[in-house]
């Protein structure tokens, strides 16, 4: 198998994209736990917008380098002040902070499945970007925590409402405000995470989990995708006419021609990338 290195520019985020279609962005930065540097988000933010639309990756996988997942926001050197520069208002500090949680906008909005790989501690944003994808895969060491409480901080990168979205607001809460450490087996059995896997052969194992979604029927699972977002804001009625105008999309697919081809031949069917003529 093939893996393809995407330029960062920098080396606090690694980027992959393997002949399968997976994606692996990867926080690169184990001496710090992974907390999010400046540096990190343009490249994660282009790179998610581009495989996005571009039909390359089939699924993107977050994971982290070492043995944590990510520990939120670099307090000491991860601010974006720079020596000499003024003090940015809190207007404008908002600003920034609102454009660098694009990260966790993308990664639950994208047409493709997103999965959070957590090899260790989630912190703070590391928490809510791991809560903003699809799923979440996590070794028996991952542990998941807000951390906003222990600084009287009140919570970044969409963190809130994905809690609440993921085990209801009154345990958001709860967890939120008391600074709770949820370790994998509690994360497993209230929701935030839909599988485990043994700390031996993780990245195997969530390798294995992504390869599922990446040589399935893309447009499909995107769609499949909208329409599980669409449960929660319409009416069974609404999406029900929006659905079937995918199904009807879906049909007109070269997937679907070739899931059709397979089924007739009896064979597994292969979808995206083929050779012409396949």
């Amino acid at each position: 198998m093939g893996t393809t290195e995407i330029p960062t520019g920098t080396d606090t985020v690694r980027i992959e994209l393997d002949d399968d279609g997976v994606a692996v962005i990867r926080f690169n930065r184990p001496d710090r736990r992974n907390a999010l540097h400046d540096e990190m988000y343009t490249p994660i933010i282009s790179t998610i917008e581009r495989l996005a639309g571009s039909g390359e990756a089939g699924c993107i996988v977050v994971t982290g380098e070492g043995s944590a997942f990510c520990a939120g926001g670099d307090v000491r050197d991860g601010s974006g002040r720079r020596d000499g520069a003024p003090r940015p208002t809190p207007e404008q500090r908002a600003e920034n902070l609102t454009a660098n949680a694009r990260v966790a906008v993308l990664l639950h909005e994208a047409p493709i499945v997103t999965i959070a790989a957590v090899n260790g501690a989630a912190v703070g944003a590391g928490m809510s970007i791991a809560l903003a994808c699809d799923l979440r895969i996590a070794s028996e060491r991952a542990s998941f925590i807000g951390g906003w409480a222990r600084l009287a901080f009140s919570g970044d990168f969409g963190g809130a409402w994905l809690l609440t979205h993921r085990v209801g607001p009154s345990k958001a809460l709860e967890l939120l405000a008391t600074n709770a450490t949820v370790d994998a087996a509690e994360a497993l059995r209230i929701g935030m995470v839909d599988r485990l896997a043994p700390d031996d052969g993780f990245e195997a194992a969530w390798r294995v989990y992504a390869l599922a979604f990446a040589r399935g029927p893309r447009v499909a699972i995107g769609s499949m995708k909208a329409n599980v977002v669409d449960a929660h804001r319409l009416t069974l009625g609404k999406a029900i006419a929006v659905e079937s105008q995918r199904m009807v999309a879906s049909s007109q697919t070269e997937d679907h021609r070739e899931a059709v081809r397979a089924w007739l031949d009896k064979r597994q069917p292969v979808f995206g990338r083929r050779p012409e003529g396949a």
